[in-house]
Order: C-alpha cells, then structure tokens, then sequence
C-alpha cells in the first residue's frame, strides 16, 4: 500500500482554502489600506499637500525697496543709493570658512581688509547667514566666479543696494550712517511691528538722520514668487509684489555753509551749529572731525573701526550734538538780562572793578580775564569788555535757584529737542541738583561761591555747542523758542508730495522790549572798535551782534598767571563764540566752540564772521578763517 492512499485529501484541500482565504483577506486588507490612504491623501488631505508641494517648487523671496534720498534745503543730494553685486558665503554651509576664502582668492582679489571684515561679522553674527566677502565686484570677476559656482556650495553672488555718501565726511555727524542689523535692532522693529517689512533687508540707519527717520527712509518690502529646483536654485519668477521706495528727506541744512564752516576750522576740533531763528531750523551742524559714513556702508573692518575709536580726537563723538562745555563769558548777556528782568541790576548801575572781586566777608580773589580790572563798568560796558568782577557781584544778590527758573527758558540744562538721537541736556545747577550728585552732606551744601562761578559760565555749568547756538536763537527772536530741527521737508516717493515738518515753538520767554534791545545793542558793540570782537567785525557790511567766551579746561591757582605756551595743547582754554545776523533782523543765529582754541575772540569769531559772509551776502573766503595764534594771556 503507497504512502499516498494513507493522506487525507480533504483534509489537505481544507486547510489550503483556508490559508488561501486567510491570504485574500490579507490582501484585501492591505489593499483596503492602501485604498484608504491614497483616499485622506488624495480627496481628505488634498489641498495641504498640494500646497506643500507648490512651497518645495515656490519660493517667496523678499525686495528689498530703495532707500529714500537726503537732499540739503537747495537741492544737493548727500545720501543716495547704488547697486552692486556681493560675493557672499553662508558660513553654516561651508565646511572650511577660511580654506574657501583661500580657494575664492584665486579667482577673485580678496583683500586684508575683506577677511577681516568677513572675520568681524561672523563674530558677531553668528546666525545672520548670508555675510559679505568681497563688495563690488566687477563685471569680470562675476562672470569668473560664475564659471566656477559648482566648486563653491554656501557661496553666492547678489546685487545689493548700498548706500553712498557722495561728500564723504560733509556733515557726517548729521546724517549718521548705515549698519548691519543686529540683536538689538531686531528687538526694536519687533518692539514697533516692523520686522516682515524688514526681511531681506540687512543694513539699517544707526546714528544720525539715517537713525531717527529710518522708518521714513527704509521704504516697503516686496516680494516674488520663484520657481526653484532641486538645489533651491531659481529658475523663473512666477510673480511679483513690487516694493515702495523709502521717503525723500529735504533738509534745512545748506551744504555749502556747512562746507565753509567744517573748512573754517583748519585742524581745531570743536563744533558750531547756525539756527534759522524764525523757524528753528538747523543750517549747518559742525563737529570736527569728522568721519567718513561710506567706511560703514558695506560693514567697517577692525582697523579702521580700531583707529577711529581709539584716535585721541575722538571723530566718532558728535561734539555739536554731546559734547558738554563751560558756556564760559557767551553767558554774560543772559546773565545781564536776567539780571534786569528781575530789578537786580539797572543799566546805569556802574561798579569799580580792580581786576578781581571778593565775597563780603572773605579774602579769596576770585579774578577778573584782565589784570588790573576795567575801571568802571556798567551794564553795557560788561557786555562789550566781558567784565567778569561785573557778575562776579551777581552772585549774593540773586539766588542759584532763581537763576535756574530764569536761564532754563533759554534751553540750558536740558536737551533742545532736535530731530536725531543722542543729544546730551548739559548742566544748569540748582541745590537740587547738587543734593543728588553728591553724597556726603558736607558736599550737598550750595556755597555762594558756587554761584560766583555760575555766573561767568564757568563751575558746574555745561551746555552743548547746539544749546548755545539754540538760546542765541531765542535771544535774536525776542524769547520766542522754535524747536531746531534738520529736516525740512517729508517728500512721498510716488507722489512727489511734500509733507513739511512745520515749525514748532516751544515757549515764549516774556522779555521787557527794552532791556532785550540794551542787551542786544552790547552783543553788537561786541563786535565794533573796543569790543572783545572787533576783529571779527572789521569791515563788515551789515551789523551782527555777538559774546566772545573762553572757557577754562584745568584750574589755576589764584597767585598762578596762565600762560597758554606752557600748557599742553590739551589743556588748553575752549574758545567760544554765539552771535546772530543781521543785527535788526536776524536770519542766522551761530553758536561756535574750538576745543583748546584759546580765545573766542581770535579763533572762534572769525568762524562765525565767515558763516555770516557767505549765508548773507554768498562771499566765500579768500583764506582760512582761523590761524594758530598765542594770544595774550587771559584775553576773551
């Protein structure tokens, strides 16, 4: 009998069928499953996989909008925009950062100056992204690169806006000048809602007018759809948002005055600031030195940044804007006008003056500017001479705090206002404020000594070069205050409407017409035969009035004479000057500080008298208008 008669057939047939149906079902389920999910992922799911799809293929690239044109009050451009084309390198996508940049170098000249930069912005942005190697490239050296792109992944070229400033160091202190985006930028356009207008934009205004009305100048973003492939490469532009163009400023400055002046200054430092008093409006804001803005455009190297910040003449400060000074004798006609509101003085009270003064009841000296004094000396006289035992007197008859109500409304001891950041208010003291400066109680105390000093400009007083030029405005405009401002007007790119930035008063200081015009009538005898300025007025074809100041930078011991030639140029007195012109009508008011200059009336005036020419009668000068000189000792 074979094996085969013993098998059971059915039973074999049975459990074929059954794992026979066990493999359908099987089947079936996995073919239902497969039916189910094509069906979410075609029909349920469709729309958002579609729309992935289209982002792998669609890329939404940011344009970035031209930025807005600064123009000086006559037309003259002094920030503009150019495009060039950038070697860039996106350092997460790069293996070697530097052996690519050696590798780069044979293609393309890359300087010292570019590694170094590149070194610099990777430092500090560390997650920016695309950073910039080399800057303007050539048309030649895009296309060698071009034929070489596949041996460089993470390093590109792109046409970029930057900025340029045509007159370089002109007025580089009022525009200010562009930088990368950093941290704290990105903190302040989230803080005012503007970081999706700022995508794809990677420079912003930093200091200056490029700062304050940056959101003016910047524009608005647009965008394009870009068909891209594989390698996120694009292909072709499916669409586009055009962007707007930023806003045009038209300033109040003229930039030939702020020429002649910057010229004016030969190699002093210092600063002067000239106001249209009818309206506040800035003509010329001067702080030398300067500095070149175009060194920032394209981001500045660690060199250059190095000697700029480190150099001894400090161009990065903006002298006109922050720098703090005594006010020196250019305070003695608000002084004497002062003293005339309050009936402290009257214009026919003369005092003797032997050349210095002395508290009643005390033995210490406290000098006059010339020795053996000016004999006798009313209130014009004071004014005319600056005779400082004149107001040296002052000082126990009116109170320090009395003098702070009155001098404030002149703009000492708080900032003007003007339309860029970084203005310093200076210092007008009180007992006030001498409470809190100082800690120990002894020191707390205000001295009538104190005020001695307050009263020539000298002690705690400090004001900018822009606060003296703004309280010279007022004084010219009868006490009527207009906040200084540079721009002028706000022009709409698309439209060419111009928005003007309206003259703002501030306040009204309320002057008797016949102690303003007594005080004014000395400011220019000032600048005729016998005054302290006289130099500067010789020849002149209209009247300007005037205060000539020196202010003092290291003590002198009371029996010690000053002798500028033994003192390091560094030490030496500031020289000042605030005037307005013309005299009976004045459309220019100027205050004019030269750091270690001297003596206002040899090195600051004749900065003004140059202003005055050319804004009045449009004469340029025929030489520089300051000379070194060593005047005599101790003269205004």
């Amino acid at each position: 009998m074979s094996l085969t008669e013993f098998r059971d057939h059915e039973r074999d047939l049975y459990r074929f069928r059954r794992r026979l149906a066990v493999a359908g079902v099987g089947v079936l389920v996995a073919f239902g499953i497969l039916f189910g999910r094509f069906t979410w992922l075609q029909l349920i799911r469709h729309e958002y996989y579609q729309t992935k799809a289209e982002d792998n293929r669609i890329s939404v690239v940011p344009i970035q909008p031209n930025r807005g044109l600064i123009l000086d009050r006559n037309g003259v451009v002094l920030a503009r925009n150019f495009s060039a084309y950038t070697l860039e390198m996106d350092p997460a996508k790069v293996e070697d950062p530097e052996a690519t940049i050696d590798a780069l170098a044979e293609l393309i000249e890359i300087s010292p100056r570019d590694r170094n930069r590149f070194r610099k912005l990777r430092a500090e942005l560390r997650a920016a992204g695309s950073l910039p190697i080399k800057t303007r490239l050539s048309d030649e050296e895009v296309a060698r690169f071009a034929a070489n792109a596949f041996r460089f992944p993470g390093v590109e070229i792109k046409a970029r806006l930057y900025r340029d400033y045509p007159f370089g160091e002109l007025a580089s202190h009022a525009l200010g000048y562009m930088g990368r985006i950093n941290d704290r930028d990105l903190e302040q356009l989230a803080a005012d809602e503007q970081t999706a207008n700022y995508k794809g934009t990677d420079y912003i205004g930093k200091v200056g007018l490029e700062k304050s009305y940056e959101y003016e100048l910047h524009g608005t973003t647009g965008s394009a759809q870009v068909e891209i492939d594989a390698n996120g490469r694009p292909i072709r532009t499916l669409s586009e948002n055009p962007p707007i163009a930023g806003n045009n400023l038209i300033l109040t400055l003229d930039a030939k005055l702020q020429e002649i002046i910057e010229a004016a200054f030969g190699d002093y430092r210092g600063a002067a600031v000239a106001i249209e008093p009818k309206t506040g409006g800035v003509l010329a804001f001067v702080s030398k030195p300067g500095f070149d803005p175009n060194l920032f455009v394209d981001g500045i190297d660690p060199q250059t940044w190095a000697e700029l910040n480190n150099s001894p003449d400090k161009p990065l400060t903006n002298r006109a804007l922050s720098g703090a000074y005594p006010p020196g004798s250019t305070f003695k006609p608000f002084m004497a006008l002062m003293a005339l509101e309050l009936g402290k003085r009257t214009p026919d009270y003369t005092i003797n003056d032997p050349g210095y003064y002395t508290l009643p009841g005390h033995t210490h000296r406290y000098r006059d500017w010339k020795v053996g004094g000016h004999g006798k000396v009313n209130l014009h006289k004071s004014i005319v001479v600056s005779c400082d035992t004149y107001y040296y007197g002052l000082s126990t008859d009116i109170d320090i705090d009395v003098m702070h109500g009155f001098l404030s409304q002149f703009g000492f001891g708080s900032p003007t206002g003007i339309d860029i950041p970084g203005e310093r208010g200076g210092l007008l003291p009180s007992r006030e404020w001498k409470r809190k400066r100082f800690s120990r109680p002894e020191d707390q105390r205000w001295y009538t000594g104190d005020t001695v000093s307050v009263t020539i400009g000298q002690g705690y007083n400090l004001a900018t070069p822009l606060q003296l030029a703004y309280a010279t405005s007022i004084l010219a405009n009868d006490g009527i205050a207009y906040r200084p401002h540079l721009v002028k007007y706000i022009v709409d790119t698309r439209t060419g409407e111009k928005r003007p930035v309206e003259p703002e008063p501030v306040r009204h200081v309320k002057l008797n017409p016949q102690w303003l015009a007594l005080v004014k009538q000395a400011m220019v005898d000032v600048t005729r035969p016998g005054g302290t300025a006289s130099q500067a007025g010789k020849g002149v074809a209209y009247a300007f009035a005037g205060k000539t100041g020196t202010a003092q930078v290291i003590g002198i011991k009371q029996n010690e004479k000053y002798d500028e030639k033994r003192i390091a140029e560094r030490f030496r007195d500031h020289a000042l000057f605030i005037a307005f012109a013309p005299a009976d009508d004045p459309k220019i008011a100027i205050g004019v500080l030269v750091e270690n200059g001297g003596h206002g009336s040899t090195v600051a005036a004749p900065i003004a008298r140059v202003a005055f020419d050319y804004y009045l009668l449009g004469k340029l000068p025929e030489t520089p208008a300051v000379q070194p000189v060593a005047a005599t000792a101790g003269a205004e």
